[in-house]
């Protein structure tokens, strides 16, 4: 498929939308001491830093999904270190101020039927104010249902900025 120029396709649909998403990578790895290490190691003297991660684990191998500030470049430190990975869109949304911030977000996605399928922390503060990613069963109607309440959406450009 061609992309730019008399193609009718955009630079900002390569990705399949032209809303914010933020990219999770999963990459499989040996259940072992040091595993995770080598692999935070490898972003050790470029510009990409981890944002947020988690770590799932089972008997001989662990799943750890990270999102990076810079995640083109991210991507091509993986796949040189020949790391098994999947790569995959999430949303990132502030929490609102009050005294139940993730009460909120899950209500607007429950009234959508919007199953959260995984959820963690941003460990940076895009604009100053805590955040989180997910997984949703649905990303294009919940992407549509947060931001007509009002919800403030992150991209990746915003985990970029955030440092």
């Amino acid at each position: 498929m061609s992309v730019g120029e008399n193609t009718g396709i955009g630079i900002f649909t390569a990705r399949g939308r032209d809303y914010p998403t933020i990219r999770q990578f999963t990459v499989f790895l040996e259940n072992r001491v040091g595993q995770l290490l080598e692999v935070i190691r490898r972003f050790e003297g470029s510009q990409v830093r981890i944002v947020a991660f988690s770590i799932n684990d089972a008997t001989e191998c662990a799943f750890v999904r990270l999102l990076l500030s810079h995640p083109e470049q991210g991507r091509e430190i993986l796949e040189r270190a020949g790391l098994a990975m999947i790569e995959t869109d999430l949303i990132g949304v502030e929490l609102p101020t009050g005294a139940q911030p993730l009460l909120k977000v899950c209500t607007a996605l429950l009234q959508a039927e919007i199953n959260i399928v995984q959820a963690y922390p941003l460990i940076v503060r895009p604009h100053g104010r805590p955040a989180v990613a997910l997984m949703v069963d649905n990303i294009d109607l919940a992407q549509e249902t947060l931001l007509a309440k009002q919800f403030c959406m992150l991209s990746e450009q915003d985990l970029i900025d955030s440092g």
